[in-house]
């Protein structure tokens, strides 16, 4: 297959942990030709949708670990399958990238995951459509209800809609001194919408990604466990990952979660679950393949292109 990664410059990524990195590894072993383009190499034009995408070649040497050719204007639907894996912020030119690709995904592309649940599943709103398998949670920009959840439940977290890797997450009590600034500020004012859920204390024993791939679930997920001190287990926060079998009320969630996803144009899925509850739900460019692999022995990026090779096959 010619498989083409909508992807960060090539230079960024770090192939020791870096999912998408493992994705092209099993790729090239099986025989795939792999291409790399940019968010901004994307253009429609009468015609359909092209990308500016060049052939990837992989090397041993982590310090010059590709090789890229010159970039050539290929129509998406040339290649047997697009691989979305621009990393967040979820901005509006991420937003102009989903719709480019779904008129691409309308001319016969392949694309993964399908543009439109891109858009539709907000990783963090997302959730408020099961509402039996989430902790108490709110959504408002207004101060006052935000307060009164704050009151109510005495010891939250909050955090804005559009965050990554732990950014702007903060815990806050009801006797909290900063309470006033933090939901200001969250907020601005009134003018932007936040998350607030009950704080959960077992994120002690790790926030878990769990990983949903062609509607079938990894039987590992990674539990990143904040460092002293913080409650972000996240790792860009400094969180340690530790992989896990999943225990029986992930395995539920995950279970009831996969097959539904998956129908919606979803091949690779990351639930965040902390002790039983589910906090978010991450499609557009979930991680931690590679430490699950080397801590387990699964071969999640295997499981992933086999997913994919059915997904292109049907």
């Amino acid at each position: 297959m010619k498989i083409a990664f909508v992807v960060d410059p090539l230079a960024s990524l770090n192939i020791k942990k870096d999912s998408t990195y493992a994705m092209m590894v099993e790729a090239a072993r099986r025989g795939h030709e792999l291409y790399a383009m940019r968010q901004d190499g994307l253009w429609w034009k009468r015609g359909g949708v092209y990308g500016a995408a060049g052939r990837l070649a992989l090397w041993p040497d982590p310090t010059t670990w590709y090789e890229l050719a010159p970039a050539a204007q290929t129509p998406l639907g040339a290649f047997d399958c697009v691989l979305m894996r621009k990393d967040p912020p979820f901005d509006i030119e991420y937003v102009a990238t989903t719709w480019l690709l779904e008129r691409a995904k309308a001319g016969g592309a392949r694309v993964f995951n399908d543009p439109r649940a891109l858009r539709d599943h907000s990783e963090k709103l997302s959730i408020l459509e099961f509402p039996d398998l989430i902790p108490p949670t709110l959504v408002a920009r207004a101060h006052e209800p935000l307060h009164a959840f704050i009151d109510e439940h005495a010891d939250v977290v909050l955090k804005p809609l559009d965050g990554m890797g732990g950014q702007s997450v903060f815990r806050v009590t009801d006797n909290d001194a900063n309470r006033n600034v933090i939901v200001e500020t969250l907020s601005r004012h009134g003018e932007r919408n936040v998350m607030a859920q009950r704080y959960v204390p077992e994120i002690r024993d790790g926030d878990k990604r769990i990983l949903l791939i062609g509607g079938k679930v990894v039987p590992h997920c990674l539990a990143r466990i904040p460092k002293a001190g913080e409650t972000r287990g996240n790792l860009a926060a400094g969180g340690t990952g530790v992989a896990r079998p999943l225990s029986a009320r992930d395995a539920r969630i995950a279970a009831d979660l996969a097959p539904l996803l998956a129908a919606r144009g979803l091949l690779l899925v990351g639930l965040d679950v902390i002790g039983d509850w589910l906090t978010e739900i991450n499609v557009t460019s979930p991680t931690c393949f590679q430490e699950i692999t080397q801590q387990t022995g699964f071969d999640v990026a295997a499981m992933f292109i086999d997913a994919l090779e059915a997904a292109c096959a049907r």
